[in-house]
């Protein structure tokens, strides 16, 4: 007799999805006479479409002559890049860059400001057609976010090739926008395979790939690994993931610490349990960015304080596109020789308010200190609250809060 079939459970297969310089590409919808053209995005937010003046008589917004766009040359600001077309970033701009660096990079592209409604309608309406056809989704963000393919219909055809081209192409047909997608065992290696073919592109990588697709590749292409770590890396003779997975775990240990150090010794050898996580109530918000060199708080200060707004207004943004609020508002500092420093200050009120959340943060920022150079720099919003809920809508009485929301208020600037 012969034994009966043991039911074999599908293999995992997690996608990342990352639309293509989604900020600019919105922007080439309504203005398709820019596309193959260098452009930024950036340095404010638009509330009425300057452009417009420009329309000609009987036209629409496509008509614009395209010398009639500002050039990056003519900005005065301190404002970063939220985002740039990718002939744009063949001159090396790139997000989160001060617009007047960029502007020396690339004086002759153009720039647009950021159409947040927009932007937050075409992110609405390509997630929900990723949950028509896939619904295990995690909303990472206005343009990215991972998909638990392993149980959809077609999920597992060609290691889910067949339905990350599915999905573009319903993407495509809502939106006019394209998407790249990775699909692998995980979360990690996901995010780092939808980069591999941008933009329009799907590449699916096997767990049996990871020596050959994912050893060669640099350290800094590890989600986590920012340009100080990977210049120590290099100091040791580490380049490639490969590399950093050739070294014992407890030598890694001993050189970055008990948790980066474990963490670098997973990550090389491709191990990332982390679920594709649908809903949960989030206990705070927070935006971080690593600097590609070392920023001084006197000498940078201008570059500094042009980050330390966008990383604000981010948050901002992702609390009022998620619905919360919050009053606990804390920075993050990472300094050169890699310690950390975090501040935070409760407020009265809960708050989405990007001008707010800078204000205290400029705070918590007098409260650091501030004399060695910075590597990373992260903005943080804790104690959420359902916007418009019976506890948002309770302020604390009195005491060390209220007092604080009164100096912040009344602050003119902070340290940078």
């Amino acid at each position: 007799m012969s034994s009966p079939t043991v039911p074999t459970s599908p293999i995992r297969r997690i996608a990342h999805l990352d639309m293509d310089a989604f900020y600019g590409s919105v922007e080439l919808l309504r203005y398709p006479q820019l596309k193959g053209l260098p452009v930024v995005i950036g340095g404010g937010r638009r509330s009425v479409d300057e452009a417009i003046r420009h329309v000609p008589e009987g036209g629409t917004l496509a008509d614009i002559p395209v010398e009639a766009f500002a050039r990056l040359k003519d900005y005065v600001g301190r404002g970063v890049i939220t985002t740039a077309t990718y002939p744009a970033r063949q001159f090396g701009v790139g997000s989160a860059m001060g617009l007047m660096k960029a502007a020396k990079l690339c004086p002759q592209a153009i720039i647009l400001p950021v159409d947040f409604d927009e932007i937050r309608r075409y992110s609405r309406t390509f997630k929900q057609v990723i949950m028509e056809i896939a619904p295990l989704m995690e909303d990472r963000g206005v343009d990215e976010v991972y998909i638990d393919f392993t149980d959809v219909p077609g999920g597992q055809r060609d290691g889910g090739r067949a339905l990350a081209r599915l999905i573009q192409k319903a993407i495509f047909d809502a939106t006019g926008l394209t998407c790249s997608i990775g699909v692998a065992p995980n979360k990690l290696i996901a995010k780092m395979a939808s980069e591999f073919n941008k933009p329009n592109g799907i590449s699916v990588v096997y767990e049996a790939d990871l020596q050959t697709r994912i050893w060669p590749l640099p350290c800094r292409k590890v989600n986590g690994i920012g340009p100080k770590a990977d210049e120590k890396l290099k100091r040791f003779g580490i380049e490639t993931v490969g590399e950093l997975a050739a070294r014992e775990r407890d030598w890694l240990i001993q050189n970055f610490g008990k948790s980066t150090g474990a963490w670098m010794h997973e990550v090389a050898w491709g191990r990332d349990n982390r679920p594709v996580v649908t809903e949960s109530e989030p206990v705070s918000m927070s935006r971080e960015t690593t600097f590609d060199r070392d920023l001084h708080a006197v000498r940078d200060r201008a570059e500094l304080g042009a980050i330390f707004t966008h990383l604000c207004e981010k948050v901002a943004e992702d609390l009022q596109r998620k619905g919360y609020v919050g009053k606990t508002i804390g920075i993050k500092l990472r300094y050169d020789d890699f310690k950390i420093a975090t501040r935070d200050q409760t407020i009265e009120r809960h708050t989405a308010d990007g001008k707010t959340i800078r204000q205290i943060g400029g705070l918590c920022l007098k409260r650091v200190p501030l004399e060695r150079p910075l590597r990373l720099l992260g903005v943080r919003v804790g104690a959420l609250a359902k916007a418009g809920s019976p506890e948002a809508m309770a302020p604390v009485a009195g005491g060390p809060a209220s007092r604080a929301s009164a100096e912040a208020a009344s602050a003119t600037a902070s340290l940078f």
